[in-house]
């Protein structure tokens, strides 16, 4: 990788049309909306009876993992636009799929799925808070900042109408029509995550010679960074004491990032920088390798709930 494509990436802007963005919007809130109607009231009742792993899982996503990035930037001292991507996509709550993949490990699916609510709903203050914090920290990101004025609270309305509303509105309904959404939970899980994954693919398709490009330049970094993520995880669940049924939760929740809010904040506020739209792509594809690979190794071993 020639050193001139390196200090190239920052001046490289990937091209997502306003439309485009809208209908990515949707297919978020579609998204969060298969996730919410598997969600009772209950569920939230019973984690703030026994909160310790939930209380340890946000931590370990909104504090810990961004700390780890922060380091990994000060030592690795990458491109300021994939160093500010690394960041974006810490700053971002759990994704949809480590739900699934919680289960594939034989873990605590309830309290994934609680975890990646309560994170969806923090995450309109935590994540433009962990953005703005933790990028004006560092020099060559803070100069990005200044020059792209993010709004905190458009990112926070962002994300509320894209990840929040879906969320309560899929409470709501599996608490007044449980037949309904006994009949649409699998098929909507199906849809969402496949009208996702096709739309990323033609997302990418508008720009993949220039992903092919850079790909290379951000596929060392975004392999540790979610390393750390894994590692992390599992680390601060086990100092918590947690058992090893919640520990997968929590390991998993922290490595599987919401990479599609990542880029729709990338292409909304950063004018798809091109850096950070790599980093998140790059993230949207390797996580889901990573995270099923932890949990074919998580499944090995049978567990009973504790």
């Amino acid at each position: 990788m020639s050193i001139l494509m390196v200090a190239g990436v920052d001046d490289v802007v990937l091209n997502f049309s306003p439309t485009g963005l809208q209908i990515l919007n949707g297919i978020l809130a579609i998204v969060m909306f298969s996730i919410a109607i598997d969600l009772k009231v209950a569920d939230f009742k019973r984690l703030f009876t026994a909160p310790k792993p939930l209380i340890t899982g946000i931590v370990s996503q909104f504090l810990l993992l961004p700390a780890l990035t922060f380091c990994m930037i000060l030592v690795v001292a990458p491109q300021p636009s994939i160093a500010l991507g690394l960041m974006l996509v810490a700053a971002c709550p759990g994704g949809n799929v480590s739900n699934f993949m919680t289960h594939r490990a034989k873990g605590n699916v309830a309290l994934s799925v609680s975890m990646t609510a309560f994170a969806t709903v923090g995450a309109i203050i935590l994540t433009p808070f962990n953005i703005a914090f933790w990028g004006s920290l560092y020099g060559p990101t803070r100069e990005i900042l200044r020059a792209t004025s993010i709004d905190p609270v458009s990112v926070a309305i962002t994300v509320g109408l894209m990840l929040v509303l879906p969320l309560c509105l899929g409470v709501a309904l599996n608490a007044r029509r449980p037949d309904i959404t006994a009949r649409i939970r699998v098929p909507m899980q199906y849809l969402s995550m496949g009208i996702f994954v096709a739309f990323i693919v033609i997302a990418l398709g508008a720009n993949w010679s220039l992903f092919l490009q850079y790909a290379g330049v951000v596929a060392g970094l975004v392999l540790v960074h979610n390393a750390l993520a894994l590692i992390g995880g599992y680390s601060i669940a086990t100092i918590a004491g947690l058992s090893a049924f919640d520990r997968r939760a929590v390991t998993i929740e922290t490595g599987i990032q919401n990479s599609g809010l990542g880029l729709i904040l990338i292409f909304g506020f950063f004018s798809g920088l091109g850096g950070m739209a790599v980093v998140a792509a790059f993230w949207g594809i390797w996580h889901l390798l990573s995270g099923i690979t932890v949990a074919m190794l998580f499944a090995r071993r049978d567990l009973v709930p504790a």
